[in-house]
């Protein structure tokens, strides 16, 4: 018996390494410095994009999973530009037209028949805007003291910062913090199948509109109605307006809150 249970032990390591070489082997890591000002972009189709705080240089890993595609076929691009850094997961072309990684509304991504998923977390330092994309998933920054801009469809977006932030999903939940209320451009979140709370600094002005179908809309700031005030649809002035701020939901409520 004592032979037999020594005989075992190498082979019970050795299985036990597997899942972590094959972990390792399914992980991104990248590093490198964003300039204040400029963007860290993330672009997945299929899985989570996370953005936390951090300091010094972006840190960006993406983690790959799969039932039945090999994850290896799925490439992570980082594309430097202009205005910062696009990192994308890049799926295998479809034969007919290539798949590429480029910054904004460019670049092309079809996933045909893959079922890798990618769940990207990103470290955003101080200063650098964080803008995350994906697909089937949900997308959140959490503490950042930059812009965030996030976009998915089947997914919720949660964000927090002490800058500004834009959101847009179709079947999810918006929920988002603003630390600052001086945007010069308008501001838009939206979403169909889901509801909009937006906790916004004491001292607002804005001019807002807000839709819902299926939901009703609440608001804590003191507001100067233009028109006609219904359940479902306001449009009216915070403070002294100026600044646009759109809402607009299908089956769900709308909360304008002020911070705490």
């Amino acid at each position: 018996m004592r032979i037999a249970i020594v005989a075992l032990l190498p082979a019970v390591a050795a299985l036990a390494l597997v899942p972590r070489a094959a972990a390792a082997q399914n992980e991104f890591h990248w590093k490198g410095t964003v300039a204040p000002g400029k963007a860290i972009e993330i672009k997945g189709v299929n899985g989570d994009v996370r953005a936390i705080a951090g300091s010094g240089d972006v840190l960006v890993t993406a983690v790959k999973h799969a039932r039945r595609s090999d994850p290896d076929e799925v490439k992570i691009e980082v594309v430097q530009h202009e205005d910062g850094v696009t990192i994308c997961a890049v799926y295998p072309s479809d034969g007919r037209r290539e798949n590429t990684c480029e910054a904004g509304d460019g670049g092309h991504m079809n996933v045909r028949d893959n079922d890798v998923t990618v769940d990207f977390t990103v470290r955003v330092p101080a200063g650098v805007r964080f803008l995350g994309k994906t697909v089937n998933g949900d997308v959140a920054a959490a503490d950042l003291s930059g812009d965030v801009e996030a976009n998915t469809v089947n997914g919720s977006i949660r964000i927090s910062t002490a800058g500004y932030a834009e959101a847009q999903t179709v079947n999810g939940e918006i929920v988002a913090s603003l630390g600052r209320a001086t945007w010069s451009d308008a501001l838009e979140f939206r979403t169909v199948n889901g509801g909009i709370t937006l906790d916004l600094p004491a001292g607002l002005s804005t001019e807002v509109r807000a839709k819902t179908v299926n939901g009703d809309i609440q608001t804590d700031f003191p507001l100067m109605v233009t028109g006609r005030l219904g359940p479902r649809s306001l449009h009216g002035t915070i403070g002294s307006g100026g600044r646009r701020l759109a809402l607009e939901t299908v089956n769900g409520s709308i909360r304008l809150r002020k911070s705490t």
